[in-house]
C-alpha cells in the first residue's frame, strides 16, 4: 500500500484514475482546484474511502499547494493540465502558468520529497506537424498550438529532471481518452460526449471539415491500465521514457458518429435518423493520429483490453444512464 498523489483527481482522466488506486489498497491525496474538476466525481469515493482519499483543494500554480500534497508521497501521478487546443489558443497565457509552471512545480516538489517515481500525463499533440503514421515517440515534428507546446516542455523538463536530479519520470502521450465521466458541457468538451449529447437531445452534431480527420480514440480503462504499469514497472529500461497511451487504431470522425448513432440508436431509434452537419476545419488540428504502442508493449507490458468499438459501447452505455 502506497501514499500516492493525483493532481486533477476530480476530473475525467483523474478520477477513474484515483478510483482505481483505491480500490487497490493505496492511500491517495487528490489535489485540484475545480477549474475543470468536478466534486461530483469524487463525493462516491469519499464515502466509500473515508480513511483511504484526502482531497486537498488547491491549485498546482501554487508551490505551497504542491509541497502540502506530496509531503510523504512514494508516488505523484500528475494529471492536472488546462486542455483543448482551442482554449490554449484563446488563453496562451493561462494554458503556460497551468500547464508548465505548474507542472515545474509539481516536478520540483515532488524532488524535493523524494517521491519515488513521478507519472504525467503527456499528450500526443506533442507530433504536431510530421506526418508520419504511426506515431512513434522518438519522431516529432513542430507544435501546432500553445497546448501542444506546453506538453512538450513538460517532457523536457521531465527528462532534465531525470538526468540532473536522478528522478524517476514516466510520461503518457494520450490519444483522444474518452469513457465514462468525460463532460459533455461548456465550450472545450471533447468530441464524443458532446457527440452523444447531442443525439441523444435528437440534435445534429456539428462535424469539423468533411470528416475524414481521423483519431486514435482510446477508452479510459485502457488509459488507466497503462498508467498502473507505468507505476509498477520494475524494468530499469522502462524508466525515463515517454510513451504512446492508445490503442493503436485509426478511426475517421465519420465513422464515429456512424458508430455512435448505431450504438444509442439501441436506446432510441430516432437517433438513427438525426443529420449530421458539417463546419470549417479548426485551427491548429492534426489531420490524422495513429499511435504505435509498441514501445508500451515491449517496455511496460502494456496490453489494451478494450478495441476503440468495445469502449465506445461501453461509454455510450454510461452516458445513457448518466446524462
Amino acid at each position: 500500500m502506497y501514499k500516492i498523489v493525483v493532481t486533477g483527481g476530480a476530473g475525467f482522466i483523474g478520477s477513474n484514475l484515483t478510483e482505481e488506486l483505491l480500490n487497490r489498497g493505496h492511500r491517495v491525496t487528490v489535489l485540484d482546484n475545480f477549474t475543470t474538476g468536478k466534486i461530483e466525481n469524487l463525493l462516491p469515493l469519499l464515502e466509500k474511502y473515508p480513511e483511504s482519499l484526502t482531497l486537498q483543494v488547491g491549485d498546482i500554480r501554487s508551490m505551497d499547494d504542491c509541497r502540502k500534497a506530496v509531503e510523504g508521497a512514494e508516488y505523484v501521478f500528475h494529471e492536472a493540465a488546462l486542455g483543448s487546443v482551442p482554449r490554449s489558443i484563446k488563453y496562451p497565457v493561462t494554458s503556460n502558468e497551468v500547464n508548465v509552471t505548474g507542472f515545474l512545480h509539481m516536478l520540483t516538489a515532488s524532488r524535493d520529497v523524494g517521491v519515488k517515481r513521478f507519472i504525467y500525463a503527456a499528450s500526443s499533440s506533442t507530433y504536431g506537424d510530421s506526418p508520419s503514421l504511426p506515431k512513434v515517440e522518438d519522431v516529432i515534428g513542430k507544435p501546432l498550438s500553445p497546448y501542444a507546446i506546453t506538453k512538450y516542455v513538460n517532457e523536457l523538463y521531465a527528462d532534465v529532471f531525470a538526468k540532473t536530479y536522478g528522478m524517476e519520470c514516466i510520461g503518457l502521450r494520450y490519444f483522444n481518452v474518452f469513457g465514462r465521466r468525460q463532460d459533455p458541457n461548456g465550450t472545450y468538451a471533447a468530441v464524443i460526449p458532446l457527440f452523444v449529447k447531442k443525439l441523444i437531445n435528437h440534435e445534429s452534431p456539428v462535424i469539423n471539415g468533411d470528416g475524414e480527420y481521423s483519431r486514435d480514440f482510446t477508452y479510459i480503462d485502457n488509459v488507466i491500465r497503462m498508467n498502473l504499469r507505468a507505476m509498477e514497472t520494475s524494468n530499469p529500461e522502462a524508466v525515463n521514457q515517454v510513451y504512446n497511451t492508445a490503442y493503436g487504431e485509426r478511426t475517421t470522425l465519420n465513422q464515429l458518429v456512424g458508430y455512435l448513432k448505431e450504438y444509442l440508436s439501441e436506446y432510441d431509434a430516432a437517433i438513427a435518423d438525426v443529420e449530421v452537419l458539417h463546419g470549417p476545419n479548426r485551427t491548429g488540428d492534426i489531420p490524422h493520429s495513429l499511435a504505435s504502442i509498441d514501445k508500451a508493449k515491449n517496455l511496460l507490458d502494456y496490453d489494451p483490453e478494450y478495441s476503440m468499438r468495445d469502449g465506445l459501447r461501453e461509454a455510450v452505455k454510461w452516458y445513457w444512464e448518466n446524462l
